[in-house]
């Protein structure tokens, strides 16, 4: 547990949480900020700043907990669709640091756009791209 950090806080109870959904190992509970109807944080009970250093164990933890809450969205709210989103690092909008995944149900009509629109990419560059990666 990290003393500086909200989600902690919301693990050992020091800050209120609208929770629907625990185990052991993680909480899924109510976005303030809302995006859609319904959107929900996933978190390990256990600190890890980001996605670069959460454990393996307690990822796949966290995701499969993501999924069930997915799974009870479709289920109970009709939504169309979900987004799951984790952000690393302020770059990527990342703002409390203890990962987390959004789990955020879509609806057709719901006012979300793609941040950007799919252009296709220069070949040579993703081929270079692609040779840094599999080095």
């Amino acid at each position: 547990m990290a003393d500086d950090c909200l989600f902690c806080k919301i693990v050992a109870g020091e800050i209120p949480a609208q929770k629907v959904d625990e185990d052991e190992h993680t909480i899924a509970f109510m976005d303030i900020s809302p995006w859609t109807r319904g959107h929900a944080l996933v978190i390990p009970r256990e600190h890890s700043p980001n996605l670069y250093e959460i454990p393996d164990e307690q990822l796949a933890r966290t995701a499969a907990a993501a999924k069930r809450l997915a799974k009870r969205m479709k289920e109970r709210l009709g939504c169309d669709g979900i987004n799951l989103i984790n952000s690393c690092e302020p770059a990527a909008w990342q703002t409390v640091f203890h990962f987390h995944i959004h789990v955020i149900p879509r609806y057709d009509d719901d006012p979300l756009r793609l941040p950007t629109r799919p252009e296709e990419g220069d070949p040579e560059e993703i081929a270079k791209v692609a040779e840094e990666l599999r080095g």
